[in-house]
């Protein structure tokens, strides 16, 4: 397996979390080609919550990764605190290289400042998203996204976007069984999209309500079998339309969305993992006929089913 090389850059005022997202999810594993260097301007860096860590290597630990991931730090209010020249010339010289560079939070700040995302799509934590927005006015702000994939320059929006981004970037690299079990050893959601909100209204649950995240577990042990609203809304227990209200306030998103994407999920871990047809595939994650799961695939992905199986297959 070829080495795939990550370089973390932690800025002065790097957010701890921010900065353990990647270092956890390309941490190297038998399955894995990831080896990740934690890297900085200089040996010692101070973070936003008052500690200091120690990097491993310097500047030219970017130029010379696969890999290079900005996680968030502290910019301040206007006008945004822009890291050292010599850190954005790094950054740019690694983009120039064919690096794909990647940034968590306000990380995109610092891929702004050097340039990076001139002409591009890209998004923030929503506390900075106006900052950003004003401050780089030849970058097309998306606010209401988790993250933003444009190839080989990717952005997060707030914190714990950061594993939903992680993971898309195994699941791109690797496929999505290998993608799926490092979210079940993080106990994290094996995937959310990219699409969906990343500030969601009304976080804390209402007296007398409760999470529908046990209807969402059962759905996912259910793919296979017609999953309508009123199914969903039947084994929660609530009307269909307090069902759809709750959901989007849980999720970002859509039950019918959510039950799309966690089909394609399935389908592709089965393409990746079993030798069973494309038939048989599409009846097993709910999509019915191979013709719809192809039309899917080709929707989402961009490829067929059959031309992922050759790329991901192990």
């Amino acid at each position: 397996m070829t080495t795939h090389r990550v370089a973390i850059l932690a800025l002065d005022g790097v957010t701890p979390l921010d900065l353990a997202i990647p270092s956890q999810i390309f941490n190297t594993r038998p399955e894995t080609p990831y080896e990740t260097t934690v890297c900085g301007l200089g040996s010692k860096v101070m973070t936003s919550t008052g500690f200091s860590l120690v990097t491993e290597g310097g500047l030219d630990h970017l130029r010379a990764a696969d890999t290079v991931i900005v996680p968030g730090y502290e910019p301040g209010s206007e006008p945004l605190l822009r890291p050292p020249q010599e850190v954005l010339d790094a950054l740019a010289q690694a983009r120039e290289r064919g690096r794909r560079v990647v940034s968590i939070c306000t990380g995109a700040i610092a891929l702004a400042a050097a340039g990076i995302l001139d002409g591009l799509h890209a998004t923030t934590h929503w506390l900075h998203i106006d900052e950003l927005e004003r401050s780089f006015p030849s970058v097309t702000v998306d606010r209401d996204v988790l993250y933003v994939d444009e190839g080989d320059v990717l952005t997060s929006a707030g914190v714990c976007c950061g594993i939903d981004l992680c993971l898309h970037l195994v699941r791109r690299d690797l496929g999505a069984d290998v993608a799926n079990r490092i979210a079940r050893s993080l106990v994290a959601a094996p995937h959310r999209d990219g699409g969906q909100a990343q500030y969601i209204p009304a976080p804390v649950t209402e007296a007398g309500d409760t999470s529908l995240s046990g209807t969402r577990s059962w759905a996912l042990r259910h793919l296979d079998e017609p999953l309508t609203l009123q199914v969903l809304a039947r084994h929660s227990g609530v009307s269909p339309r307090t069902f759809m209200r709750r959901f989007a306030t849980e999720t970002g998103t859509t039950p019918l969305q959510w039950l799309l994407g966690a089909r394609l999920g399935k389908a592709r871990e089965l393409l990746e993992t079993t030798d069973h047809s494309v038939d048989q595939v599409a009846r097993e994650c709910g999509l019915g006929t191979a013709a719809n799961l192809r039309l899917h695939f080709r929707r989402a992905l961009g490829t067929t089913p059959t031309a992922y199986r050759r790329a991901f297959t192990r």
